[in-house]
């Protein structure tokens, strides 16, 4: 472990950095932001910078990448997804080989850290929001749309609905998002997560609560294992 003082001159321990994941796994090693201070996570994108490393930092909000960014100017927020990023992102060739669903609005900062966690790995995707089953026409009117795609990731809160539905009408691997949204008894996302469990589609894959970054690297594994 790597000590670092931090503003307040307490001693912060900070992480080994996994730094062959990208060669053993084939993607590189991302970081979670949200309990970790602001200078524990400039510290960490110095030592990549210094390595000529890019990063992809998860769940930092507005203040916190302000406060990142007055000690690594050359980090950039992404308001969208509440992810930070270091280095120059890829610019994916070819058509989108992963469409991301939401079933609301609500569900979209979700949504987009998968999107940019893909776009870190060269990957193309594509954005298909609002489509969920209080509306269902609006789902089957992207069904065609949906069909070249080779991986299907679908990000929901409530009752988290969508992925059955989607894995019940294409062939395509879909990877299931609960999405931490919906009233009283949806629980920070819990009912989502259990009906995405519990679904009657097969094969349906499903990650843990609001982690886009999880199920972009599913996707991602899903990929390259099928060239």
């Amino acid at each position: 472990m790597t000590p670092l003082p931090d503003q307040d001159g307490r001693i912060e321990q900070l992480a080994e950095l996994d730094l062959e994941r990208q060669r053993r796994l084939g993607m590189a090693e991302a970081i979670w932001g949200a309990h970790k201070s602001a200078a524990q996570i400039a510290a960490i994108l110095e030592r990549l910078a210094a390595l000529d490393r890019p990063a992809l930092v998860t769940r930092v909000g507005e203040a916190k990448a302000t406060a990142v960014q007055a000690l690594v100017p050359a980090c950039r927020h992404h308001l969208e997804s509440n992810c930070l990023t270091l280095g120059p992102l890829a610019k994916p060739a070819g058509p989108p080989s992963v469409a991301i669903l939401t079933g609301g609005t609500s569900d979209l900062t979700v949504a987009q850290e998968a999107a940019l966690a893909l776009t870190c790995a060269g990957v193309a995707s594509d954005l298909v929001v609002d489509v969920g089953v209080a509306g269902l026409h609006r789902l089957l009117g992207r069904l065609e749309q949906l069909r070249p795609v080779r991986v299907l990731i679908a990000c929901a809160g409530m009752e988290g609905a969508l992925p059955t539905v989607l894995a019940g009408l294409v062939p395509q691997p879909v990877i299931a998002v609960p999405v931490s949204v919906g009233y009283g008894v949806s629980e920070g996302g819990r009912a989502a997560l259990h009906g995405m469990l519990a679904s009657c589609a097969p094969g349906l894959t499903v990650v843990n609560i609001d982690n886009g970054y999880g199920a972009a690297m599913a996707a991602l594994r899903i990929l390259r294992a099928c060239p």
